[in-house]
């Protein structure tokens, strides 16, 4: 009886050339259509694991933590400057979702710096901002401005203590006037003092204390004044 042979089945080549491009563990530089290129570890054809991403338009450089193809984990970003070619760091710290995310520096490129916790990409949490003129903001952000409770130091050495809501004081706060020699506690509406009691403070050791001082004024429950005065506020924006 004649034996009769059948060709085996074979995939289509197409499918062997997927499988070898598929990109698992480390590896050398890739290098991708538009010029960006990638050096470091891979899971399932993902960036995933430490590595290295260099895009080409920009010139910026990530390097850190990969997961399933974005940045997440720890890492630095620099980009190169425009003059000198050298690299300048901008932002480094932990990124989520290919975004920065969790507690990390970011360096503007006028010299201001941020220092703290981040969500979505934008300053969110506890965080310290140091401004060009010399000023410094230090307590709670969210969506990139300050909100909620925090100290903004000014370069002459004044200072404001209390609440603030989209980058502006507001709510109960306390305005320390060490040049003067004075202090302002009251409530704060969109940057303008609204009611308050303003006292003399440390007047004697004041660069620029006023001419004369302060009158005491006699109030039987000063604290009791301003909760009142609280109150008033609080009623008034719910």
């Amino acid at each position: 009886m004649p034996v009769i042979k059948y060709p085996r089945v074979r995939d289509p080549l197409y499918y062997e050339w997927d499988r070898k491009a598929q990109k698992c563990g480390l590896r050398h530089t890739i290098y991708a259509v538009n010029g960006d290129q990638y050096t470091g570890e891979w899971l399932d054809n993902l960036k995933h694991g430490k590595g290295t991403q260099i895009w080409k338009n920009t010139g910026a450089i990530y390097s850190g933590d990969w997961k399933f193809g974005k940045r997440d984990g720890y890492g630095s970003y620099s980009i190169p400057d425009p003059v000198t070619k050298e690299y300048k760091k901008v932002y480094t710290g932990w990124w989520k979702n290919d975004k920065r995310g969790g507690r990390g520096s970011f360096f503007y490129s006028n010299g201001e710096r941020y220092e703290g916790e981040w969500s979505n990409g934008l300053r969110s949490g506890w965080g310290k901002m140091d401004y060009k003129d010399g000023s410094v903001y230090e307590g709670q952000w969210l969506a990139d401005q300050p909100n909620g409770q925090g100290v903004l130091r000014l370069p002459n050495g004044n200072r404001y203590e209390g609440s603030w809501k989209d980058g502006k004081k507001h709510g109960p706060g306390k305005y320390f006037y060490l040049d003067k020699g004075q202090q302002l506690e009251g409530i704060w509406v969109a940057d303008i003092p609204k009611c308050g009691v303003l006292v003399d403070f440390g007047r004697d050791n004041a660069p620029a204390p006023t001419q004369y001082p302060l009158p005491e004024i006699e109030l039987h429950d000063p604290a009791g004044v301003l909760a009142e005065a609280r109150a008033m506020f609080d009623d008034s924006h719910n």
